[in-house]
């Protein structure tokens, strides 16, 4: 990469220069962003993978604009125009914005009025205008052939004096700067006007911001609106001072014309402002605005996901999985301490059917069969009561409940996963069983569902969707990699993730342990058939065999780093098995004593963390929730009411919090007990448990505004 690029980057993220160009270097070597913000601390200097994703973003971006600036300056010589001050303009340039400016007048055009001008052989003209000189004798020469009068001859002239300043790289700049110090305003189209279904809008009617200042959300929510032609949406420019701007900026570089070229150049200016540059750079600052709010969207999904992903497990136990319904009854399911299915039935609890007894009966006479250990239930339709009616069934005092969200079960139990795991099961059965694998295992569960079906998006839909599937991969890789994955148990999906495997290596890898049966060491990945030697050194460190005769392949400790603990182990008089998971003798370790070659002290450091901790899961454990027993509705809701909830959604203007009833309530961002206005994910987490306060109550609009107290 050149080393414009790299010094761009490592002033961006505020590093040094040296570790952008060392990360660069691992990338292209195929490496990936787990491992070598894990394992290749000494080549970067201990950037974290935040750091390497975003290094690994902009690499790619700036790998784009070379090709994009080899086009351009193909196009530029092909056509005799390339001089060595453009080439350097264009081979130094970093902005997309202007590279473009730089090659827009020489862009192939289609018809346009500057060029019918200029096939009436008006160009000199236009020259002879733009140097200041009274056009009123040098006009009759351009009166012939297709150009009637002096006026038709003035007109095309200034047509393509318009085009020239429309396509000059500093005037399109010194616009920019102005718009964005702009307001946008959006106003409502006669469309919008007698759609109903665009009233959901009619904030924005009539609204005007600083476009520097608005919102994420709001932004969003505007251009969405006027895709849907509900709004019209501008910026409110000047054009008078924007054309006094530019004819005062013209005149400062070239001199001041004569009055009446000054008049002619002044009006070609106005006219190339309104229908040139202000829909031209309009556009470009409003779409720098959204790119802007896309990556505050994205980046607050991310988040999201990454809670979510990272949410508390039960781990392996043995699950009643219950996906609750009224009419339809509640579809139960059975799973293994592994999430393999034992069974599955209908319960009918609740109206109309009410079939109580025989409910309480087969509920129990599972629970006994299969020694269930915990029950989870979906938190959608009848969600509360069928908690409610196992807390009366006279299950054993140790068997917990667990509301799990039902986001994207449907989606799972629809989806080709859902069909190839079960082919021979309904939907219903499928989606009880995602209910209780995730509650066994979010990540392991979850990874296999749409990111964008989980319920915890914001304006998901609208945003760039090529940037945000590259935020939700790297989001999911990072989860996945960061908790480590058991490589015997773990399904091809969650296998997907680890770092250098891929699909294809990861249908080989369960292929190979169905065939051959469990993993009993790391090397063995080796005789998976096209799992080659960088494949292994990327994965192996993320992959844990439970069991393993060698303690270290149930760790993070990397097989490239294994001669290292055994020389600890050795200056120790212990074997390697003793060492593992002994923290007094992991303190006695002298880390410098073992700092070698390409093993430097982070590293070093790493491992007798590891060591002390071996395959430590950081996700916390799974506890129960209990919502208000006499909250129900919305109608049983009272201002000033205070009540348990758990927080389902994070956006950038606040957070949604369950609180036991169909609908979600808000707390808004001034509600989150700081001054001002708070930042949700600074200051909650998803799935947290919550206290809040009842603030307002709109029966109409079934919207519930809540303040956070603890």
């Amino acid at each position: 990469m050149k080393e414009i690029y790299i010094k761009h980057i490592a002033a961006q993220l505020h590093v040094q220069a040296w570790q952008v160009e060392n990360c660069e270097e691992l990338l292209r070597d195929g490496c990936t962003v787990p491992f070598i913000s894990r394992y290749r601390k000494e080549r970067t200097g201990g950037l974290d993978d935040v750091d390497v994703q975003e290094i690994k973003h902009l690499t790619e971006v700036y790998d784009e604009m070379e090709k994009r600036k080899a086009t351009i300056l193909g196009t530029i010589e092909e056509a005799g125009k390339l001089t060595k001050e453009l080439r350097k303009q264009i081979e130094d340039c970093l902005v997309s914005a202007e590279l473009e400016d730089l090659y827009l007048p020489y862009r192939p055009k289609r018809k346009t009025r500057a060029t019918v001008a200029k096939a009436k052989g008006l160009e000199p003209l236009a020259e002879y205008i733009l140097s200041g000189k009274n056009p009123s004798v040098e006009v009759r020469k351009y009166v012939k052939g297709e150009v009637a009068d002096e006026e038709e001859a003035l007109q095309g002239a200034r047509d393509i004096i318009a085009e020239k300043v429309s396509e000059t790289a500093s005037v399109r700049e010194t616009l920019r700067q102005i718009f964005r110090t702009r307001r946008i305003v959006s106003k409502v189209t006669k469309e919008g006007e007698k759609n109903p279904d665009a009233s959901k809008y009619r904030s924005y009617f009539s609204f005007s911001q600083p476009i520097g200042k608005i919102p994420s959300h709001t932004l969003l929510a505007i251009l969405r609106a006027e895709g849907e032609g509900a709004l019209n949406v501008s910026i409110d420019a000047d054009a008078e001072k924007c054309g006094n701007k530019l004819y005062y900026d013209w005149c400062q570089e070239h001199g001041y014309p004569s009055r009446e070229a000054g008049l002619e150049i002044r009006d070609a200016m106005d006219d190339g402002f309104k229908r040139l540059l202000e829909p031209s750079i309009s556009g470009e600052v409003i779409k720098e605005a959204k790119e802007k709010a896309d990556i505050e969207s994205i980046g607050v999904f991310g988040e999201n996901l990454r809670q979510l992903l990272l949410a508390a497990p039960v781990g392996q136990k043995r699950v009643m999985a219950i996906d609750p319904g009224f009419r339809t009854g509640c579809k139960v399911v059975c799973l293994d301490a592994q999430g393999n299915l034992l069974e599955h039935d209908v319960i009918f609890p609740h109206p109309p059917v009410a079939k109580k007894i025989d409910a309480i009966e087969k509920v129990l006479t599972l629970q006994d069969k299969y020694k269930i250990e915990v029950i989870a239930v979906g938190n959608g339709t009848a969600g509360r009561d069928t908690e409610d009616f196992l807390r009366k069934v006279g299950l054993p005092e140790d068997v917990k409940i667990f509301s799990v969200s039902e986001d994207g079960a449907s989606v799972y139990s629809a989806s080709e996963v859902g069909r190839e795991e079960f082919p021979r099961e309904d939907v219903t059965v499928r989606g009880a069983v995602s209910i209780g694998r995730r509650l066994m295992d979010p990540l392991s569960e979850l990874v296999k569902i749409d990111p964008k079906s989980l319920g915890v998006g914001q304006y998901q839909h609208d945003v760039d969707q090529k940037l945000l599937k590259e935020k939700l991969d790297s989001v999911v890789e990072s989860c996945v990699n960061s908790v480590g994955v058991n490589l015997n148990t773990a399904s091809p999906y969650l296998l997907q993730y680890v770092s250098g495997i891929g699909p294809a290596l990861a249908r080989a890898i369960t292929d190979y342990r169905r065939e051959n049966g469990a993993f009993k060491r790391r090397e063995e990945l080796m005789k998976v058939p096209r799992l080659g030697a960088k494949a292994f050194q990327q994965c192996a460190g993320f992959l844990r065999i439970h069991g393993a005769a060698n303690p270290l392949d149930n760790s993070a400790v990397h097989p490239e780093s294994y001669h290292i603990v055994e020389k600890m182990a050795a200056d120790l008089h212990v074997p390697v098995k003793e060492l593992v998971g002994n923290a007094e003798l992991c303190s006695k370790i002298q880390p410098q004593k073992y700092v070698e070659g390409d093993f430097g002290l982070p590293t070093v450091n790493d491992i007798i963390a590891e060591l002390k901790k071996p395959g430590r899961d950081p996700r916390e454990q799974a506890q129960e929730f209990s919502f208000a027993d006499d909250i129900r509705t919305i109608d049983d809701l009272k201002a000033g009411m205070e009540l348990p909830g758990i927080v389902t959604n994070l956006t950038a203007f606040g957070a949604f919090v369950d609180i036991g009833i169909h609908e979600n309530g808000l707390i808004h961002a001034s509600n989150m007990g700081v001054r001002g206005m708070a930042v949700p994910s600074q200051v909650l987490k998803l799935h947290q448990k919550i206290k809040v306060q009842v603030v307002s109550v709109d029966l109409d609009r079934n919207r519930i505004g809540l303040k956070l107290l603890s």
